[in-house]
């Protein structure tokens, strides 16, 4: 049963964080790194333990940055994936043994709604309590849970009550909690919104609310102003949502600072394109448009898309286009160097919402990406790869695919 907002009398949506995530889960499996400042990866930071956050670091951070805030002490540790989505999986299968109602968010986080359950399961403080219990034993990691009556109070607790924590917002006393809070809490207030809000008088989320929503808009934008009074104001009526398919599915890779050659950066993006393909089919999804990501040197980002004339699923063809694009940014490459890239495929749908179009073309791609994927699901993904692939990561004796 959904219950929306305006019939909701307990704080009855939860959301469950988990607690630096990746850096819990290596302090979970190595006993030695618990209590040290630990950073997950090396050229950027891509998680902190609580130890390291509280000397400074944060996410995204440069790894010398982040180890001379360390003052020595830093553990840093190469990411292990694999590690993290079995984590994951764990925690998402208390979720939902707890209520069927789940959200995820993300790998780490995700909404609950245990309205109705008082009789079976007692009051969401009660229920929340359990939850984190559960995961501490069951699956060795920390985990912070903020109980209210909507999404964003919910968020917005759990974000308050961390590390390792329970907060509810409760009912009636929503503005009491918000009011003293930092602009920053609110959904859509970023550095730049924040500083213009700060020239303008405005710290709390009470001075916005103060303001209110005409005279936000005119500072701010009508949509921009209707957004963040409504929130100021504890207003959210999202329901907690389920069985939402994804609209986009990427993956990037950290390359690092050192210099790398263009034939090793197109390598790594092919690398991915045969990893997102395999996930897209696997989801049974199409996809209309590839969207490049890179960072460079100096830390700034480019994104470039394209849209593909026909939904598809082919690794070729999504290959082809990422290849264009990473064609068009060589000359940003060759300048400002890389140290990521990543790779997305959006505006993804069904094979149902797609046009029969007639076959002129063989379908000896599909037959190979089919047959790809069956040897990497039954023998490992390096069980095939591609030549260009040949003694990076684990492929050295596996059957090559064509470039």
């Amino acid at each position: 049963m959904r219950i929306e907002q305006r019939e909701r009398v307990e704080a009855s949506i939860l959301h469950a964080d988990l607690d630096s995530f990746y850096a819990s889960v290596e302090q979970r499996d190595d006993p030695s790194l618990r209590g040290r400042p630990v950073l997950v990866g090396g050229g950027v930071v891509l998680a902190a333990s609580y130890e390291a956050k509280a000397l400074g670091v944060h996410t995204p951070m440069p790894g010398f940055q982040a180890r001379a805030l360390c003052r020595g002490a830093a553990v840093v540790v190469r990411p292990r994936f694999p590690a993290y989505v079995e984590a994951s999986r764990a925690v998402f299968d208390v979720f939902h043994d707890t209520t069927p109602l789940v959200e995820g968010i993300s790998v780490d986080e995700a909404f609950l709604d245990v309205a109705g359950l008082r009789r079976v399961s007692g009051t969401p403080v009660q229920i929340a309590t359990r939850l984190r219990r559960r995961i501490r034993d069951e699956v060795g990691l920390p985990i912070t849970v903020g109980a209210a009556r909507s999404k964003f109070l919910a968020k917005v607790a759990s974000a308050v009550g961390k590390p390792d924590g329970l907060l509810e917002v409760p009912p009636g006393g929503e503005l009491e909690f918000l009011h003293p809070l930092p602009v920053r809490r609110l959904w859509g207030v970023g550095a730049k919104t924040e500083a213009r809000l700060a020239d303008a008088g405005i710290a709390t989320v009470g001075d916005l609310a103060a303001l209110g929503e005409e005279n936000l808009s005119h500072l701010l934008g009508r949509g921009s102003g209707r957004h963040l009074y409504a929130l100021s104001m504890a207003r959210d009526p999202r329901r907690v949502q389920t069985g939402r398919r994804r609209k986009s599915i990427g993956a990037q890779r950290a390359l690092g600072r050192r210099i790398k050659d263009e034939a090793e950066i197109e390598s790594t993006l092919m690398a991915i394109v045969d990893g997102l393909g395999k996930r897209l089919r696997t989801a049974d999804r199409l996809c209309r448009t590839v969207v490049l990501r890179l960072r460079f040197d100096d830390f700034e980002r480019v994104t470039r898309s394209r849209s593909i004339g026909e939904p598809t699923d082919s690794t070729a063809a999504i290959l082809a286009v990422a290849r264009g694009l990473f064609d068009d940014a060589l000359p940003l490459l060759r300048d400002r160097g890389c140290t990521l890239i990543g790779l997305s495929l959006t505006n993804l749908c069904g094979h149902d919402a797609v046009q029969l179009v007639l076959p002129f073309d063989d379908d000896h791609d599909a037959d190979l990406d089919l047959a790809v994927d069956d040897l990497r699901t039954r023998f490992g993904r390096d069980a095939i790869t591609r030549g260009r692939l040949v003694g990076r990561r684990h492929g050295d004796d596996a059957p090559m695919l064509p470039d």
